[in-house]
């Protein structure tokens, strides 16, 4: 009983942490359409053809990609199997590394904007100039995603080691036992009527050879 309250503490849990991502990912990818609804306007206006704004669908794709890392992470918390908890870890592990390694690359390398090819939408470069004027409010929301990611592989480790619950398994399998054995009591109950017993059938014969006597 306590090993079932304990599992399903931690997966609400893994639930909880895991829609703080997908919060994000879903203000990422409004904010990508925004952004690309503001893209076509100006091309719109420009009667020109320009290139692809990798920016903005990168944006849109870092928000699909979080929504569906969302999914997968409620799917993996509720079926508690170990496989799924895995693959979920293995993943936010290597997004937790992927945002190290452009966070490290941003602070220590001066030249860091020659990386990115150049965007044509100017997007990108907006997007720079919000988070240096708001600076705090995006660390905070960094360091935020950041905890729950990293909480959310402890909390799976942790329901890994838990693994399934077994006795709704096994309460599950008596209730599909039950209706199997039914047919068993409903040809019981068919064949009852067919069963005469032999003392009444003696009786019958009987009664008829002492009719057939006084009639003759």
């Amino acid at each position: 009983m306590a090993g079932r309250v304990v599992r399903s503490f931690v997966q609400t849990a893994i639930k909880a942490v895991n829609s703080v991502v997908g919060l994000a990912g879903m203000a990422v990818i409004l904010y990508a359409l925004w952004m690309l609804r503001a893209w076509y306007r100006e091309v719109a206006e420009l009667h020109q053809r320009l290139r692809a704004p990798w920016f903005i669908y990168t944006f849109l794709g870092l928000g699909i990609f979080l929504c569906l890392l969302t999914c997968s992470g409620h799917i993996a918390a509720e079926t508690a199997n170990g496989h799924c908890l895995s693959c979920y870890m293995i993943i936010i592990f290597l997004l937790i590394i992927l945002e190290g390694v452009i966070t490290v690359d941003v602070f220590l390398n001066s030249n860091w904007e020659e990386d990115f090819p150049p965007d044509p939408s100017g997007k990108f470069n907006e997007f720079k100039d919000f988070m240096r004027s708001n600076f705090e409010i995006c660390e905070w929301v960094g360091l935020t995603l950041v905890a729950a990611q990293v909480l959310s592989i402890i909390l799976g480790m942790v329901l890994r080691t838990l693994g399934p619950d077994r006795e709704s398994d096994y309460d599950s399998d008596d209730d599909t036992t039950v209706p199997a054995r039914l047919p068993l009591l409903r040809n019981q109950s068919q064949h009852a009527p067919d069963y005469v017993e032999p003392s009444l059938s003696r009786r019958s014969d009987s009664w008829k050879l002492r009719i057939l006597d006084k009639v003759n």
